[in-house]
């Protein structure tokens, strides 16, 4: 997966708390083994009308030609709530959005943004109120997103979040699970290669 250590980027306000991941990619969607392809069909029901890919709702804010170029999703709390489907973090990835901002997640989907290299920041509903404020009223406003140092940094403010050690190297290494096994992978044979040949399940005598 890509790497990500810095970020600069719009922000497109989605004023929406609780949004579900079958709103951020239904159910119809999901007939794919790829990651690819989904960012055509992300948030559809709110992006077009009547269900046709032609006829987009331009009351819907990603479908606003000041915010088209955004890359950071900007939402309000329990963001990625309902079912554990990947797809939902995949749709956000294939549309080009890098990081969402949001008082806070659901577990599932937090944990398929870390594993898949899209960054989930979290910050207080004080910090979160005053980001809608800044993105609203400004929208080509860039923003910028360290997350060597942790970083936000907006309209000369620069806001701290805290993210896991393991989660905050994974991502600025562009590893998944398996990468950072295999990471480790000489450790991994010396130890199988230690074990009597009797008990090692992998070594048939």
């Amino acid at each position: 997966m890509s790497k990500l250590a810095c970020h600069t980027g719009i922000a497109v306000p989605l004023d929406v708390s609780n949004v579900d991941t079958d709103v951020i990619i239904p159910k119809q969607f999901l007939q794919k083994i790829t990651k690819l392809g989904f960012g055509k069909h992300l948030f559809h029901d709110w992006r077009y009308l009547e269900g046709l890919e032609n006829k987009l709702n331009v009351d819907f804010v990603l479908n606003q030609d000041r915010y088209k170029n955004s890359t950071i999703l900007l939402t309000r709390e329990n963001f990625g709530c309902g079912s554990s489907r990947e797809h939902a973090v995949w749709a956000l990835l294939d549309f080009g959005i890098k990081v969402v901002i949001s008082s806070s997640f659901a577990d599932i989907f937090y944990s398929n943004s870390i594993k898949n290299g899209l960054l989930p920041i979290t910050f207080s509903k004080n910090i979160i109120n005053y980001l809608f404020k800044i993105v609203v009223n400004c929208p080509n406003m860039l923003i910028t997103v360290n997350l060597v140092n942790n970083e936000v940094l907006v309209d000369n403010q620069c806001y701290k979040f805290k993210i896991n050690y393991v989660h905050k190297y994974c991502i600025l290494n562009g590893l998944d699970d398996v990468d950072l096994t295999l990471n480790h992978i000489k450790k991994i044979e010396n130890y199988e290669n230690s074990i009597p040949k009797f008990l090692n399940p992998f070594n048939s005598v």
